[in-house]
């Protein structure tokens, strides 16, 4: 076994995600690469101090700069607002320092554009935070849809919704400001990201972005609610997507329902270890969607409990997320989903964007 110095830029909600799986991946997957808390930045000493001590770093820093400099410091985890990502990353991958950054890539498609093109420059190990698609019930429904189970794909439905600003009356804080900030920018990635690693590239779309609440208190609201598109995959399947933070009543809306000429599949995050796979067999009669409960026999769930419907959790999808990124560091080959997925991500992002604008259908590869 050999240490690897990490340090984590930021310290709140996602910060904290990434020190408890980095403390805890080695003992969980038995990992060669044994993760060190080197180092934790802040946006202030006192509160970098409160999460050193809190989370079990060596150090802690209010300069980004300063963390990514230090020779102890042997791999950079990003979980910092994402207007700061292209600058951090870039640092990194100058010293030849691998990065985990957090969704989405960057803050705009030109800062996504950079930091890609710097990570192939670098050749370093790079990845990006999309956890959800790592459950173990997702990464079977991959499997399935790859096997051919369900028979070719014709059909698409997925949606992430949430509802943290269902109230109008609640302030909206910093998440009411900045594009990145929207729907489209906070939520959205991570179905894109679902839509892609399930069915395959998305070539063309249609989309509306909208406001739905315009006014929180006396601020006024620069960036959107929610949002659906229509698309078209690369095989020719056909798809709608729905995003939204005022979806009332859910509150881990990560969706979706994959239907194929031989069966289908459903999934819904907020019964995370279950699958519903049907498939044309057997008598009609007989014939309806059957739940799988996750299980030893599923990717990446053995190394946490051996008791099949036991379950896993949030914090367990960023302990793979973890895994998989100390993985990339050893072998020196690429895990999936590298800054080239989050790039293209952000690609559809800004697509439908200009699709809302115009109010009509664009291709993907015109961005």
């Amino acid at each position: 076994m050999a240490e690897i110095g990490i340090g984590i830029v930021g310290g709140g909600y996602m910060g904290k995600a990434h020190a408890v799986a980095f403390s805890a991946v080695g003992a969980v997957f038995d990992t060669h690469l044994r993760p060190r808390l080197e180092m934790v930045c802040a946006s202030s000493d006192a509160s970098a101090e409160r999460y050193r001590s809190q989370f079990g770093f060596k150090r802690a820093t209010a300069e980004w700069r300063y963390l990514v400099s230090d020779p102890a410091v042997e791999a950079v985890v990003i979980a910092s607002p994402q207007e700061t990502h292209r600058d951090i990353a870039l640092a990194a991958f100058t010293l030849g320092k691998p990065v985990l950054c957090e969704k989405p890539l960057g803050a705009s498609l030109e800062d996504s554009l950079a930091m890609d093109q710097a990570a192939r420059d670098s050749g370093v190990a790079n990845m990006v935070g999309f956890n959800y698609i790592r459950t173990p019930a997702s990464q079977y429904a991959r499997q399935l849809v790859a096997e051919g189970r369900i028979g070719d794909v014709t059909w698409f439905r997925g949606e992430h919704t949430e509802d943290f600003l269902a109230d109008p009356n609640l302030p909206g804080g910093w998440r009411i400001r900045g594009q990145a900030n929207g729907t489209m920018g906070d939520l959205a990635p991570h179905m894109i990201n679902a839509a892609r690693a399930l069915i395959g590239p998305i070539t063309s779309l249609c989309a509306s972005v909208e406001t739905v609440h315009p006014k929180r208190g006396d601020e006024t609201v620069t960036n959107d609610d929610q949002a659906q598109m229509m698309c078209r995959f690369e095989n020719g399947a056909q798809g709608h997507l729905f995003f939204s933070r005022t979806a009332t009543g859910r509150k881990m809306g990560y969706a979706y329902e994959i239907h194929g000429t031989a069966g289908a599949i459903r999934f819904d995050q907020e019964d995370q270890n279950a699958l519903w796979l049907y498939t044309m067999e057997g008598p009609e009669a007989e014939r309806g969607f059957r739940k799988i409960l996750t299980g030893p026999a599923h990717p990446d769930f053995l190394p946490f409990c051996q008791g099949p419907g036991h379950g896993t959790g949030y914090q367990d999808q960023i302990i793979i997320e973890a895994h998989d990124f100390l993985r990339a560091i050893e072998t020196g080959k690429p895990v999936w989903p590298t800054f080239a997925e989050g790039l293209e991500v952000n690609r559809i992002v800004t697509a439908a964007l200009d699709s809302s604008d115009r109010q009509a259908w664009v291709n993907v590869t015109d961005y």
